[in-house]
């Protein structure tokens, strides 16, 4: 079997030979056909995320995937080969920049039948993020503000959809040469990040998605209205996050001061600050399938690589400048 993967930190991806998956009982077993690439994919290649995931190398990256059922083990009910199924893999089961993986049944969820294969390989893990920014921790509601950064991003292109969805007013920060297209995709406001300031032209929001980090987030946290919720996923991670992933406690006091700044800015602000670490969930992809299906969110392909483009591909995203995904395809 073929797949990309790498020795070590800091050095590029390589084409290598697999091992077969072993498909256990609760497991499916996906042919892939298509496999979004993600910010994710590069920092963990460079040794980013290594305190938080200790993933052992090789490693076969990917994070997301659509493809086909080709086997099931003995105790899966839900799925049956020849099911075309969507996927983000659980942490430490990654591995979609392969021919084959194998995914327990519990993070999968049948393939919107009204896009692509490609389209639907975009999906999982930049959908995921927003539906668990947006529904379970910040539970928009109507007439709610919410502000998403980097909107033309993967994650933002969705995520400005679902909150235009959940009835919200939405502003975005963007390029100029994007701000048309956000405007497209639901937004009520765009806002040249180049050439103005969000936080003088924004005020009383009860959401802000924050995908930079820094000082982009402490501006975030000044626009919010008194309880509103700041949720940002390049971190800085907090206690809380330290505690769910069962971090050990030394690596959990670490985590506390690199956020204690920003914990302390919100509590004296009088909102609150969250880090989120997306989670592999099948029964929150069947939730955004079917949004799919209702037209209230499409996905948002900006290149297709070939499957062996895999190296450029994730060399793009460097560079910037792709609106919504780029996918690597077995077309």
């Amino acid at each position: 079997m073929r797949a990309f993967t790498f020795p070590t930190y800091k050095t590029p991806l390589r084409e290598v030979d697999a091992a077969e998956p072993a498909v256990g009982d609760n497991d499916v077993l996906v042919q892939v056909q298509a496999a979004g690439v993600n910010q994710l994919d590069e920092k963990i290649r460079i040794g980013e995320f290594k305190q938080i995931l200790p993933y052992k190398l090789p490693l076969t990256l990917g994070h997301d995937v659509a493809g086909t059922v080709l086997r099931v083990g003995g105790a899966v009910r839900a799925f049956r080969p020849g099911d075309e199924v969507y996927a983000r893999p659980r942490d430490h089961r990654i591995g979609t920049f392969a021919e084959r993986i194998a995914i327990d049944e519990a993070d999968v969820a049948p393939k919107p039948s009204s896009i692509s294969m490609d389209e639907a390989g975009s999906l999982p893990l930049v959908a995921l993020t927003a539906w668990q920014a947006l529904v379970e921790i910040g539970q928009v509601q109507p007439g709610q503000k919410v502000l998403i950064h980097a909107g033309a991003g993967g994650v933002g292109s969705i995520a400005i959809q679902l909150a235009k969805h959940l009835g919200a007013e939405v502003a975005t920060t963007a390029s100029a040469a994007n701000a048309e297209f956000v405007r497209g995709l639901g937004a009520d406001r765009a806002i040249d990040y180049r050439a103005d300031d969000f936080e003088r032209l924004l005020s009383g929001y009860d959401f802000v998605l924050d995908s930079l980090g820094g000082e982009n987030l402490e501006k975030s946290l000044r626009i919010l209205k008194p309880g509103g919720i700041a949720v940002g996923i390049s971190g800085p991670p907090t206690p809380d996050f330290a505690r769910s992933a069962g971090l050990n406690p030394l690596l959990r006091l670490a985590i506390a001061g690199l956020s204690g700044k920003v914990r302390k800015q919100a509590k004296r602000l009088g909102v609150d600050y969250r880090f989120l670490f997306m989670r592999a969930s099948g029964e929150q992809l069947r939730e955004i399938t079917a949004l799919v299906e209702r037209g209230a969110v499409k996905p948002i392909l900006g290149r297709v690589f070939p499957f062996d483009e895999t190296v450029q591909a994730l060399e793009s995203l460097r560079g910037g400048g792709i609106r919504g995904k780029a996918v690597i395809s077995k077309r």
